[in-house]
């Protein structure tokens, strides 16, 4: 390791972190410091793998197998002290494909709720990389939806009448945002379809109840979470159905078998 070190670090700005699942016995990590060698012992395996992805490189099993095209490349290696564990830093790597994100709260609630955030923000931005396109969001989309299909002339008879509780039942979003926001929902959701009405697409803002442009506010929805919300409330709503429909041919058929 400290020959390989004296081959590839041929500037005093250059350094080599060895990396290692195992232990290293004391002598060897003294010898190591002495060269300048940073050595991280008993390293998870997870983060090895991260390691590699991120630093490029390879994993090794034996220092005879080290060689210059095994090694990463990083701009920094730092270790800091929080509270009573130590972690190190990996900043500046060459491929940054994977990362760590180091959460710090008082409790375990907290902590909770931070790492929550994170993975939804995280997989927001995941769903429109690979949708390409966004929905607005604070209930236009559930507004505009329903403007357009209780506008539509295309359903007569009896249809009409479940197509306009699937309309209404959309509403129950921009609804939801002005009562939890502590507005009354029946004012936001009239100044919302009137606004439609005159060809608007606007949503709710929290802060004040009052019709807002969710595009020119930043406010954006997944598509792909838009879609399945959609199949999956009719998906439901036809299984809730069939379930009145089994139990009412339930009590029929009792009645007929009654003496």
């Amino acid at each position: 390791m400290i020959a390989l070190k004296k081959q590839v670090c041929d500037t005093p700005d250059k350094g080599l972190l060895l990396i290692n699942q195992m232990g290293i016995d004391p002598m060897s990590l003294d010898m190591l410091a002495k060269e300048g060698i940073m050595a991280l012992r008993r390293a998870k395996r997870r983060n090895m793998e991260r390691l590699t992805l991120a630093c490029g490189g390879e994993q090794v099993n034996s220092f005879s197998d080290l060689k210059p095209q095994s090694l990463g490349h990083c701009d920094e290696v730092t270790e800091f002290t929080l509270g009573e564990e130590k972690f190190t830093f990996i900043e500046g790597v060459a491929n940054p494909q994977s990362v760590t994100i180091l959460i710090k709260g008082p409790n375990q609630h907290t902590l909770t709720q931070i790492k929550d955030a994170v993975r939804d923000g995280l997989r927001a931005v995941k769903n429109a990389m690979e949708d390409k396109c966004l929905v607005p969001g604070a209930g236009a989309f559930e507004a505009a939806a329903h403007h357009a299909i209780v506008s539509s002339t295309e359903y007569q008879g009896r249809l009409k009448f479940g197509i306009q509780i699937f309309a209404d039942a959309l509403l129950v979003i921009p609804k939801t945002l002005a009562t939890n926001s502590g507005f009354d929902p029946q004012d936001a959701i009239i100044a919302l379809q009137e606004e439609h009405r005159a060809g608007h697409i606007v949503g709710v803002s929290i802060t004040t109840g009052q019709p807002i442009d969710p595009i020119e506010q930043g406010i954006w929805d997944n598509y792909r979470v838009k879609r399945q919300i959609i199949n999956s409330s009719a998906v439901l709503a036809s299984q809730l159905l069939l379930i009145d429909e089994v139990i009412r041919a339930g009590k029929s058929q009792a009645r007929q078998q009654e003496p």
